[in-house]
């Protein structure tokens, strides 16, 4: 067992004694976060407030309002960070912290005790780059503001009412910089950024102490984290259409999860770089591990993701290449290694979101629009779908669908898979695809399946997009199909074909042909664990089986084949919306070549998971 201690609300000077004392006699981690929480959340502002405003921090001067715990913990880091001590003016409720003053004085004021003829805040204020509110309300007068340098950054953090407010600091000076302590506002200063993060990784390293360059690397972390594009979960959590590095956006929110994955890692390398540690990790290996931790939903996303990655590089076409959340799922695609994205759309509207949202990306684009794909690729068309009714003028119209133009390009090998649906229907991406590709050889047809992530199991429900009301055959070809799909995601298939009674309790047409599909599959694919028919609660439930149905191969099942379309759909979405269940799907089955289907609403992470999904069935196809 390896543990740290985190103090709480001791009160200055006595907690840095505190803390110093502990330091010295432990050899584990010591953290005050009254002090240094504050001090590394605006340290991380602070760095991107200085990319916006030009400044560098060891010219910048300071006052900072507040000579307590965290301004002065504060006041430190910053010092650590590059600023210049002798450019920082401290006011507590005495008044400026001067060389030689006297009064109400201790030996922690006294290194910012700094020669200068300012007396009050107001004095300090004059020419200032930074000012850092530790104070209290209303503090920072719109007359001191309007005395600061250009470009003031203000992290006004008194709580719950800074030492200015907002919309006043806005309405006196339309060029400042601000934070608060505050949620309704934005660039929230708050702790919870950083202590369990960093505590995290000084832990996972066993880490003596927790020291300055570990700080540092939290901050710098923090800062970092605010340039990459911000998940649609997050921009939900708080009511947001979008969110990017910028004035309002200088740290990422506290509800955002991938501040684990960036902080802990950070500090974990920093204590090994720094010689604390005492066990020495694969940095890339234990963000994988933090992904894990983080949920059975996470661990599938990232497992998709990383067996994408370990193959063969793949070109992936995306309809929709104009939408805004699939350019910035293609962004995380490219930066990530896990394929190179194609984009069919509008040159112009594509470069200049990219350049609105701040990307230094620069896929293919196919301006269908533009591009002489269309021309090229009538005669191919035609010829395919000739014999079906389709001309040669009917194939240029057809080419205008983007659903026709990007599957040609896989036929033509201008790209190894294809991704569309966030705009339209289903069948529209479904019926082209079958009608160019047919099925993949082996299989008799297509069906949709959707992993289903509750309760700390992964489930495959199929087939919930594509066949209405399946017979024996069909049901028994969805199996199939599922359960291979169910080996490449490492999983091992045990299948439950589904239906209202157990075994035989309910002889009916519709329970008849699930028996029939079982002993299809059986006979087809002995290496297959199936059974049924069973309800679905005597499936996922082992206690049942081994109490009514002892002869059951199946005791746990993870593949669930519903007896047709419509129970399965609205088993999932119920299990989604109600039960709490995460989704990835509808995954595409048997389709002659790597085509899959988003769904309205998928945000930028269902796209990349979907994306990595192609990946790995274009790399299956060689």
């Amino acid at each position: 067992t390896f543990g740290g201690i985190n103090l709480e609300d001791i009160k200055a000077p006595e907690c840095f004694e505190v803390e110093r004392r502990l330091q010295a006699e432990l050899d584990i981690p010591v953290f005050h976060d009254d002090q240094h929480g504050t001090a590394i959340i605006s340290g991380a502002a602070l760095l991107n407030a200085l990319k916006i405003n030009g400044k560098r921090i060891e010219d910048l001067k300071i006052v900072i309002s507040g000579a307590g715990a965290s301004a002065i913990a504060t006041a430190d880091f910053y010092v650590s960070m590059g600023a210049q001590q002798s450019n920082i003016l401290m006011v507590d409720t005495t008044g400026v912290i001067y060389a030689g003053r006297e009064d109400n004085m201790n030996e922690y004021k006294l290194r910012y005790a700094n020669y200068t003829d300012a007396r009050t805040l107001a004095d300090a204020c004059v020419g200032m780059d930074v000012f850092l509110g530790l104070s209290s309300a209303g503090v920072l007068t719109p007359d001191m503001l309007r005395t600061m340098a250009e470009d003031p950054i203000v992290f006004a953090l008194a709580n719950p009412t800074p030492e200015i407010m907002p919309e006043l600091a806005f309405e006196t000076r339309k060029d400042v910089i601000m934070a608060t302590g505050r949620s309704d506002y934005p660039n929230q200063v708050n702790n919870v950024l950083g202590f369990p993060f960093i505590f995290r990784g000084a832990l996972d390293v066993y880490a003596r102490q927790i020291n300055e360059p570990m700080k540092q690397a939290a901050a710098a972390a923090l800062a970092a984290l605010t340039m990459e594009d911000v998940p649609d979960s997050v921009l939900t959590a708080y009511g947001l259409s979008s969110l990017r590095f910028g004035r309002d956006y200088l740290i990422p929110k506290p509800l955002d999860p991938r501040v684990l994955l960036w902080v802990a890692p950070a500090v974990a390398k920093a204590a090994m770089e720094s010689g604390v540690a005492r066990r020495e990790i694969d940095i890339e290996a234990y963000r994988q591990e933090l992904i894990d931790r983080q949920g059975i939903g996470q661990q599938v996303r990232s497992r998709i993701i990383n067996k994408a990655r370990a193959g063969a590089p793949k070109r992936v076409i995306y309809a929709e290449g104009d939408e805004n959340k699939i350019i910035r799922a293609a962004a995380q695609v490219a930066d990530e290694g896990i394929a190179a994205p194609i984009l069919i759309g509008r040159r112009e509207l594509i470069e200049r979101q990219i350049a609105d949202l701040g990307l230094t990306f620069a896929p293919e684009i196919v301006d269908p629009y533009q591009d002489d794909k269309r021309a090229r690729y009538q005669p191919a068309l035609y010829e395919l779908r000739q014999r079906s009714g389709v001309t040669m003028a009917k194939a240029r119209a057809l080419l205008r669908d983007r659903n026709y133009l990007g599957p040609m390009m896989l036929h033509m090998g201008e790209g190894d898979a294809f991704i569309s649906g966030l705009t339209y229907e289903y069948p529209d991406v479904v019926r082209p695809a079958l009608q160019l590709f047919h099925t993949r050889p082996g299989a008799r047809r297509a069906s949709g399946v959707y992993l289903v992530i509750v309760k700390g199991r992964v489930y495959l429900f199929t087939d919930a997009t594509v066949n209405i009301d399946p017979n024996a055959e069909t049901l028994a070809e969805i199996a199939i199909l599922a359960a291979d799909f169910a080996k490449t995601l490492d999983i091992e298939p045990k299948i439950a074909m589904l239906s209202f009674s157990n075994f035989g309790s309910t002889p009916h047409p519709q329970s008849q042909k699930v028996r029939e599909a079982v002993e299809i599959v059986r006979q087809r694919r002995a290496d297959l664990v199936i059974d049924g028919e069973m309800q679905a609660d005597v499936a996922v439930t082992p206690e049942l089986i081994d109490g009514r149905y002892p002869f059951s191969q199946v005791k746990d099942a993870n593949v669930l084949v519903f007896p047709d379309l419509g129970s399965a759909n609205v088993a999932y979405k119920l299990l989604a919306r109600l039960g709490g269940a995460e989704t990835i799907g509808p995954i595409l089955l048997g389709i002659g070549a790597p085509i899959h289907v988003l769904q309205a609403g998928d945000d930028v992470e269902d796209i990349i998971a979907m994306t990595a999904v192609a990946v790995m069935d274009a790399q299956s196809r060689g």
